[in-house]
């Protein structure tokens, strides 16, 4: 048994919470904190029986970290608020000494660009400081990484193609709202595309590329190709890969209302003058769209993710799909959110679950598919996450 802090009261806060709350033998004590207490009170209410302390943290501030986790002295820091925030955190981790965990890799606030590197450059402070970094413990990145692994160790001999495919088909019944938090989401999805091809990157259009793909229990659904963070660690990972992509499905109707939200200059991250004031019009526009965290209430529909891969085994020509579906109102009844909430807090906690019961363990900076991938997936079954695989099969790419 130890403690864990929960820094990040949104959508996958709640769910983390609450998962973490459900399995007192591994998680004793739990801290839930955030910039705004009130948000850790609803949730840690909603939970019930004392199992959560809530507390108030600034996630830019070193020095309020580095109190807030020397006055607390968890075992594990599992950050689920924003990606701009990871160094901080990981630099209030390096001056307490404890191990560090999230779901999403470090982005600039000033530049809509994610990647690894600034993560990564913090593996030999880690290992000098005999703790652990586990990044991108969601469910994509997280999961499908964890899949990819799992596929490796027992259904290849080799990879070669790999495509991660990400499917939301649930309704909301909103005009145009995002998943998670917006400002992050719609940087995300307008940058431009990019796939790994023969050893190098090719970059593409945003939504230059789409195609038709099924997806089990809800059908045909365009997909497009975008970059998503775990091509980038996986190519490393798994050298024989010569492609990898990743392919998202986006509606008629949403990429519309993105496009005019691009043409009016509500996507940009640079700051303008209002009234004197400077303002960051994504900043804006994330105040006036539907919480995601919110959305779980009327939320119909399923989300389908998985990977699809191609390589070889025993010699001969070999396809594999693994996935996982999700209902979302499976995921309210149970935590209080959407789906797509759901889908990345249960990987936090399994993640957070292999750290404390030392079935992963190391010092230094790391990404899931470092680890073994069978007691995560064992665990997926049973915290409400399961998985189906198919051999042999049209992967449609």
């Amino acid at each position: 048994m130890g403690k864990v802090l929960i820094i990040g009261a949104g959508g996958v806060g709640r769910v983390v919470a609450f998962k973490c709350a459900q399995h007192p033998d591994v998680f004793e004590d739990i801290l839930l904190a955030s910039r705004t207490k009130s948000k850790c009170d609803q949730i840690a209410a909603a939970i019930g029986g004392n199992r959560v302390k809530t507390a108030k943290v600034d996630a830019d501030n070193v020095p309020e970290l580095v109190a807030l986790i020397k006055d607390y002295q968890p075992d594990l820091v599992l950050h689920v608020a924003l990606p701009y925030q990871d160094l901080t955190i990981m630099d209030a981790c390096l001056e307490t000494g404890v191990n560090y965990m999230d779901t999403a890799n470090y982005e600039p606030k000033d530049v809509a660009k994610f990647e690894y590197k600034w993560q990564w450059a913090y593996h030999d402070r880690f290992k000098e400081a005999g703790i652990m970094a586990l990044l991108g413990c969601g469910f994509d990145p997280g999961v499908t990484s964890i899949f990819t692994k799992h596929a490796a160790k027992h259904h290849f001999d080799e990879m070669h193609m790999l495509d991660i495919v990400d499917c939301n088909a649930g309704d909301h019944g909103k005009a145009f709202a995002t998943n998670f938090n917006p400002e992050i989401n719609i940087r995300e999805v307008t940058q431009k595309g990019k796939y790994w091809k023969n050893g190098q990157w090719v970059e593409t259009e945003p939504h230059e590329i789409g195609k038709m793909l099924t997806y089990p229990g809800i059908g045909p659904k365009k997909s497009y190709l975008i970059y998503h963070e775990e091509l980038e660690s996986l190519v490393k990972n798994f050298p024989s890969l010569n492609q990898a992509r990743f392919w998202m499905t986006f509606g008629d109707e949403y990429l519309t209302h993105l496009r005019v939200i691009q043409n009016i200059g509500m996507a940009g991250i640079a700051p303008v003058k209002f009234k004197g004031v400077d303002i960051v019009p994504l900043e804006f526009l994330k105040a006036v769209l539907p919480d995601p965290g919110e959305l779980g209430e009327n939320y119909t529909g399923e989300t389908s993710i998985g990977c699809r891969i191609r390589g070889v085994k025993d010699g001969k020509e070999k396809t594999y799909y693994v996935w996982n579906n999700c209902r979302h109102e499976d995921a309210y009844a149970e935590t209080g959110t959407q789906g797509v909430s759901y889908t990345t807090g249960v990987p936090a906690m399994i993640g957070a679950r292999m750290i404390m019961t030392g079935e992963w363990s190391g010092q230094g900076v790391f990404n899931v598919e470092e680890f073994n991938p069978d007691p995560f997936m064992a665990r997926l079954k049973l915290d409400g996450l399961p998985w189906h695989e198919e051999t042999g099969i049209d992967l449609e790419l």
